[in-house]
């Protein structure tokens, strides 16, 4: 039994190593804003929430995968290799295919010319505007600001 509940704390590991990731935090934000906006302005059906859940929790859990091959293969060896690199752009690759369909069943679920005229006449009321505007802009320091302060030091 205590083989298993430590499995958790190695998972909860993997999830934390993959956050560090500027690619797995910007799925994380698509993901809180699609929730949130689907929550707000959509009546989706338990089966359309479930086909977006496993959208999100694909994409998720593709960038840990590709954070966890790409962190193998830098320790394999730092020279360039061939097979390395098909490795990482492979995974790389991955992730991008499920973005792209991931963002096509967005389409499908959300799109709704009436439902947008209904989405701007919200936020034209001056303060769920900046609250928007506010939960953007931490979205973005979220996913952005990490890399640019390791940036900044590494230079130091």
């Amino acid at each position: 039994m205590r083989k298993f509940f430590r499995s958790f704390k190695y998972a909860f590991r993997g999830i934390a190593e993959a956050c560090r990731q500027r690619n797995f935090r910007f799925h994380v934000c698509a993901m809180i804003f699609v929730i949130a906006f689907g929550a707000m302005f959509y009546d989706l059906s338990a089966e359309k929430w479930a086909i977006i859940m496993l959208t999100c929790a694909g994409a998720l859990a593709l960038e840990a995968v590709n954070t966890g091959l790409e962190r193998l293969a830098d320790k394999v060896t730092e020279e360039h290799s061939h097979r390395i690199r098909v490795a990482k752009d492979c995974a790389a690759g991955a992730v991008l295919i499920w973005a792209v369909f991931a963002v096509s069943v967005g389409i499908l679920m959300f799109w709704d010319v009436e439902r947008f005229k209904a989405i701007a006449d919200f936020f034209a009321n001056p303060l769920r505007l900046a609250v928007l505007i506010i939960a953007t802009a931490s979205a973005w320091a979220f996913v952005f600001l990490p890399e640019i302060i390791s940036n900044r030091r590494s230079k130091k």
